[in-house]
C-alpha cells in the first residue's frame, strides 16, 4: 500500500518575529499592507503577525495602534490564518496580570483577527498559560502549548516529552517546540521530535532561529521525523538572527512526499518587495548577521539581540556587549537556569547589562530580578544562588503558588484609572499592558508630526558613532573639546575634555544639571545644584517612573527615593545617605541620563 503523502506546512514569521528578530520591531503597518494580498495567495498554515514585542513597539515607538494593525491586515488576508505569539499570564507586557485582564485580552484578540495562538510561560510553568489556554479553546481558536527549548544542566529530552504530554493533557490542539535562540542541534532535533511523536497524538509545530548556523540541518532532522508545521521566513527577511528562508524550504521539498505545494514564483515575488523594505529600517540593523556559534554559550535568542544592542546604544555603551554576552549566562545560572525567553530574557539580559554597565555585579538589581528570585513569575528551573537570594529578599519567601492567585482582579482598577482619558475596552487592554507609554500615546496617536518623525527616525542611515545599533563604536576623532558628566563625592559635574592636540581649555567643570544644556563655563570652584546637600543621581539612562518622597521626608542610605525604567525593566535608585530631602531635581515622566542628579539629601 502506497504511503500517504504528508505535506510539510509553513508559518511565514515575516509580519513579527523575522523583524522583531532583524529589525528591533520597527516595520510599520504601512510597509505590510501593500503586500499582503499577495501573502494571502501562498496557502501558508499561517502567518504570524503579532504578538511578542510588535504590541509594545507599536505604541512605544511607531505612534500607531496594534489592533487597527490586525484588524486592517484581516481585511486584505482573509483567507490565512493569524498567529500570534502569547505570554501566557504575561500576555505581552513584563508581568503577571489578573485572570480578567487575561480573558479580556484574548477575546478581544480574537475579535480582531487572531486565530491560532502560541501559547508559553518562560519558564515552562504551565500553571500560567492555562487561564490563556482555556479562554482560546472557549473562542474555539486554536492553541499550540508551547515548550521553551534550553540547554542547562536542568534540561533534558525526557523532561520535554513530559512536557508535551502535559499540555496534550490540557488541551492543546497543537505541540510547539519553540527553539527561541537556535540552541537545537541535529541529534537532538531528531531524538525530541521522535520521541514527542511517539509519546503524544497532536500536530508538531517547530519554531527556531538561524543565529547558530545549525538551522538548516536541524530543519531537515526534524521534517525527516514527521515534524507536521514549520516557522520560516521569506528570504529577504531571513537568517542572521531570524529564521530559516522559506524558499528553501519549499524548493528542497519539491516532488517529494513531504512536498509544501507552495509557489516559489509567488514567494520571489514577496521577498523582492520586502528586500526594498528592509532598506527602509537600517536603522535598527541587528550586527548579527551571518552564524555566531558562541550563542550556544549565551543563549540569547534572536528577537532579544537587535534589542540589546539597542539598549546598550541608549547607555552609549555599544562597545560593551561582548561583556554583556559573557555575563548572560552567570546571571541565568544564578536564577536557576531560566529559558531565555520574554520576559525572562529581558529580565537575565537586562541585569547582565546593569552588572557590566556598573562594574559591580547585583550593584543594582531590577525590579523584575528579585521577583523571578522570589517566584513571582513562577517555579525556577534549578537551585538559586542563596547569597543573592538573601541579598535581595528582604527576608521574604519565595511562593508556591501559581502567581496569579495572589492578583486581585484588575479590570475595575483599570477603567478608574482611565477615566476621562479613554473608554475603549481596546485602549484599556492597551493601558493595563504599559500604563505610562499608552497615556503617551494616547496624546499623541492623531498627531501627525509624532507619526511623521517615526518614519523619518527609521529611515535614517545607519552609522557606527553613538545612537546606532552598531556592535562597535566609531574610533575617537580629535575635534576638539568634549563634554562630560561625571561624579566626584556625590555630586555631578559637567567637565570639558579637550584631545590631545586641541586648545587647552580655559574653563573649570561646572555642576551637571538634568536635560540642561551645558552650563557657561567660568573660572571658579564648582557649586552643588539648587539645595547643599548629597546628591542621589541616575546610575543610568532612562524614564522615572515614580517618585518615592517628598521634599522634607527623611530617609537613611539604602531606601528607594524613586523607581526608573531602563531597558524596558524597574530599577530602584537608593539613597546612598541618610539625610532629609531638601531637593527634588526631577518629575515623572523625564528622562535622565547616568549621572544627573535626581534627589538632594542634606
Amino acid at each position: 500500500m502506497e504511503k500517504e503523502a504528508k505535506p510539510l506546512k509553513i508559518t511565514d514569521t515575516i509580519l513579527r518575529d523575522a523583524h522583531q528578530s532583524l529589525l528591533a520591531t520597527r516595520m510599520r503597518t504601512e510597509d505590510m499592507l501593500p503586500i499582503a494580498a499577495k501573502l494571502d495567495q501562498v496557502g501558508y498554515f499561517s502567518l504570524e503577525n503579532w504578538g511578542g514585542a510588535t504590541f509594545d513597539s507599536c505604541v512605544r515607538f511607531l505612534n500607531e495602534s496594534p489592533w487597527d494593525r490586525a484588524r486592517e491586515l484581516k481585511k486584505r488576508m482573509p483567507k490565512t490564518p493569524f498567529q500570534m505569539l502569547l505570554r501566557g499570564q504575561n500576555l505581552l507586557g513584563y508581568r503577571h496580570y489578573a485572570d480578567d485582564v487575561v480573558e479580556r485580552f484574548v477575546k478581544k484578540s480574537v475579535d480582531v483577527g487572531i486565530n491560532v495562538f502560541r501559547i508559553f510561560d518562560a519558564l515552562n510553568d504551565f500553571r500560567n498559560i492555562r487561564k490563556a489556554m482555556e479562554t482560546v479553546k472557549k473562542c474555539g481558536e486554536t492553541v499550540e502549548g508551547t515548550i521553551s527549548y534550553t540547554v542547562s544542566p536542568v534540561h533534558s529530552v525526557d523532561l520535554y516529552v513530559k512536557m508535551a504530554k502535559q499540555l496534550e493533557d490540557m488541551g492543546s490542539d497543537i505541540i510547539c517546540i519553540k527553539d527561541m535562540a537556535g540552541l537545537l542541534t541535529p541529534q537532538v532535533t531528531r531524538s525530541l521530535i521522535r520521541e514527542i511523536k511517539s509519546t503524544v497524538k497532536l500536530p508538531i509545530h517547530l519554531h527556531t532561529h538561524a543565529t547558530t548556523g545549525l538551522v538548516g540541518m536541524n530543519l531537515q532532522c526534524a521534517i525527516d521525523e514527521g515534524v507536521d508545521m514549520v516557522d520560516t521566513a521569506i528570504s529577504a527577511m531571513a537568517m542572521g538572527t531570524s529564521q530559516f528562508a522559506t524558499e528553501c524550504v519549499v524548493a528542497s521539498l519539491k516532488g517529494t512526499e513531504r512536498d509544501t505545494g507552495l509557489d516559489l514564483n509567488l514567494l520571489h515575488e514577496i521577498s523582492d518587495y520586502f528586500k526594498d523594505v528592509r532598506k527602509h529600517y537600517a536603522q535598527f540593523e541587528s550586527d548579527f548577521k551571518g552564524v555566531d556559534i558562541k550563542i550556544l554559550d549565551s543563549q540569547i535568542p534572536g528577537g532579544m539581540i537587535s534589542n540589546m544592542e539597542n539598549q546598550l546604544k541608549e547607555q552609549n555603551a555599544t562597545d560593551k556587549i561582548e561583556e554583556v554576552l559573557k555575563e548572560v549566562p552567570r546571571v541565568r545560572k544564578d536564577l536557576g537556569y531560566p529559558p531565555l525567553v520574554t520576559p525572562t530574557s529581558q529580565i537575565v539580559g537586562s541585569q547582565a547589562t546593569l552588572n557590566v554597565l556598573t562594574g559591580e555585579r547585583y550593584k543594582i538589581v531590577t525590579k523584575e530580578t528579585r521577583e523571578c528570585l522570589l517566584g513571582k513569575y513562577g517555579k525556577l528551573p534549578g537551585e538559586l544562588n542563596q547569597e543573592l537570594f538573601e541579598q535581595v529578599s528582604a527576608n521574604e519567601k519565595i511562593i508556591d503558588c501559581r502567581p496569579a492567585d495572589l492578583l486581585e482582579p484588575e479590570w475595575d482598577s483599570v477603567k478608574k484609572e482611565c477615566e476621562g482619558k479613554v473608554t475603549e475596552e481596546e485602549d484599556l487592554l492597551t493601558y493595563a499592558m504599559f500604563p505610562k507609554v499608552a497615556l503617551k500615546f494616547f496624546e499623541t496617536r492623531n498627531d501627525p508630526t509624532v507619526t511623521e518623525k517615526a518614519r523619518t527616525d527609521a529611515a535614517k542611515p545607519k552609522t557606527n558613532g553613538p545612537g546606532t545599533a552598531s556592535a562597535a563604536p566609531a574610533a575617537p576623532v580629535a575635534t576638539g573639546p568634549a563634554n562630560y558628566t561625571i561624579n566626584v563625592n556625590g555630586k555631578a559635574y559637567s567637565v570639558e575634555v579637550v584631545p590631545a592636540g586641541s586648545a587647552p581649555a580655559t574653563t573649570a567643570p561646572q555642576p551637571a544639571a538634568p536635560a540642561a544644556a551645558p552650563q557657561p563655563a567660568q573660572a571658579s570652584a564648582p557649586a552643588a545644584p539648587t539645595g547643599s546637600g548629597n546628591i542621589v543621581d541616575a546610575k543610568l539612562p532612562g524614564t522615572v517612573l515614580s517618585i518615592k518622597v517628598q521634599v522634607g521626608s527623611s530617609v537613611s542610605e539604602g531606601d528607594t527615593v524613586l523607581m526608573i525604567e531602563a531597558m524596558k525593566m524597574e530599577t530602584e535608585i537608593k539613597s546612598n545617605f541618610t539625610g532629609t530631602v531638601q531637593t527634588i531635581h526631577v518629575q515623572e515622566g523625564n528622562n535622565v541620563s547616568a549621572g544627573d542628579p535626581l534627589v538632594t539629601i542634606g
